[in-house]
């Protein structure tokens, strides 16, 4: 008891360094079902849980920046699954909360996914500040989710869905489950529920309901470097994606860059969340589970190794105009696009090696580039002739194919309204195939076989 006593005298201290943050919003939700009848440590669950609520309650009354609002489930009727917000969100409902705490009665099943589903229409409706970096400024309260149960196999409905839907809504920051009596009620974990805590005895049931209050008033401040292979800081500007790791849904976007002094930003960012980070190089460099303490400056140092890739035509001086083809870079090996570019545009990709196609007719496949880390990889690559096609006046179809080694492919078709046409085609070998009009009989076809030289013109000439 004398660390009850400690724990509640540091909380009066933290009150009043904690004035500037801002409102913080904790919806608890007691579990009132049959078993917290069970005996645990110094008597009932359901007692020792009343005692230490209601002096953990008196010591948060006196804080300005929190407000508390309970509801209970089990407690209706026998046999009932019933759940009800029994004091809302309001000034001063601090004796409110004590006073029907005082009087529960454990009396029905347990119903804790019915109880969280309830939970959205408990908190009062404010402007959204999902999807934004949040600070003291912000003005925004934090919406958080307080689980106290002595085990929840038996509850109706899937509480790991239900708990999902909840933090998807972006009105939760986090919830959290205390789970108090005995182990084995809690063979199956609720991780995926939360942020879950098993209490062993009444000494940690206070302790750990100190840490989540104060752990909602702090912030966290994060510093993210990236840096090369030989631990520099890198001079780019990258965008960057926290994401919920419970849930998998963002929760802040930002642009990672240094100042002119090399100094990396200080971003402020909730530690009631663990997260999952995507920093999007190409491909994109993902973390995993990252926790921040709260009340420090939590540096997270990246190593990016980073070279770059730039294609190019040969120059060649042609008297037609070249197309901006597409070029698309995937991983070697895999389907995996990792990035798009232009030729003569410089791109960045991690370290590695890469399959190349662009866009051309037909298009041209690189496999097996290698980028280096801190280089530059400059490919030059052919540019496309001309194919200039004379054909007769009357033909119901033609073809253009490539031949590479006794082997056909596809492509392009020809236009049987067009005498003359003109095709830009890769440098290679092809084979072109047109069928008279009114012509049935395969032996009627007339096929030709041509090739393309870099930057210049051909002529093909079908009409003898």
């Amino acid at each position: 008891m004398k660390r009850l006593f400690l724990i509640l005298a540091l909380m009066a201290g933290i009150a009043v360094q904690a004035q500037q943050s801002d409102k913080t919003r904790v919806l608890l939700i007691l579990d009132c079902s049959h078993s917290m009848w069970d005996r645990w440590q110094s008597d009932s669950k359901i007692k020792v849980t009343q005692q230490v609520l209601l002096k953990f309650l008196d010591s948060v009354a006196s804080q300005q920046n929190i407000e508390v609002a309970l509801r209970v489930f089990g407690h209706l009727n026998k046999n009932s699954y019933g759940t009800r917000l029994e004091v809302p969100f309001e000034k001063d409902n601090n004796y409110k909360i004590q006073s029907k705490i005082k009087t529960l009665v454990p009396n029905g099943e347990c119903t804790a996914a019915s109880a969280l589903s309830s939970s959205l229409n408990d908190f009062p409706t404010v402007g959204s500040a999902s999807g934004r970096m949040q600070s003291t400024a912000d003005n925004q309260p934090r919406n958080i989710i307080l689980i106290i149960t002595d085990g929840m196999d038996d509850c109706d409905g899937n509480i790991c869905d239900v708990a999902r839907q909840v933090q998807m809504s972006g009105v939760i920051v986090q919830t959290f489950i205390l789970g108090i009596g005995s182990k084995q009620d809690f063979q199956h974990s609720l991780d995926c529920a939360g942020k879950f805590t098993y209490v062993p005895n009444e000494e940690l049931y206070s302790e750990t309901l100190y840490n989540i209050f104060r752990m909602s008033e702090e912030e966290a401040q994060l510093v993210i470097s990236l840096n090369d292979e030989t631990d520099h800081l890198l001079d780019i500007e990258l965008p960057i994606a926290f994401y919920d790791s419970q849930t998998g849904v963002v929760k802040y976007n930002t642009l990672y860059s240094i100042d002119g002094r090399y100094t990396p930003d200080t971003m402020v960012i909730d530690p009631l969340v663990s997260y999952d980070i995507t920093i999007f190089t190409r491909p994109e460099t993902r973390l995993h589970n990252k926790q921040f303490r709260p009340g420090r400056v939590n540096r997270l140092g990246v190593t990016i190794e980073q070279g770059s890739l730039r294609l190019h035509l040969d120059g060649k001086r042609v008297n037609y105009q070249v197309p901006q083809y597409p070029i698309l870079v995937y991983r070697h090996g895999t389907t995996e696009l990792v990035g798009t570019q232009q030729l003569g545009e410089q791109q960045g990709y991690l370290a590695g090696t890469y399959d190349i196609e662009m866009l051309s007719t037909p298009p041209l496949h690189l496999d097996d580039v290698a980028v280096i880390s801190s280089s530059a990889t400059d490919l030059t690559l052919p540019t496309p002739g001309m194919a200039n096609i004379s054909k007769p006046k009357a033909i119901s179809s033609g073809s253009v194919f490539s031949y590479n080694d006794g082997v056909l492919a596809h492509v392009c078709e020809l236009n049987p309204n067009k005498v003359s046409e003109r095709l830009l085609l890769m440098p290679g070998e092809y084979q072109i195939a047109i069928k008279p009009q009114n012509s049935i009989r395969y032996t009627s076809v007339r096929t030709m076989r041509f090739r393309i030289e870099a930057g210049q013109t051909t002529n093909i000439n079908l009409t003898n």
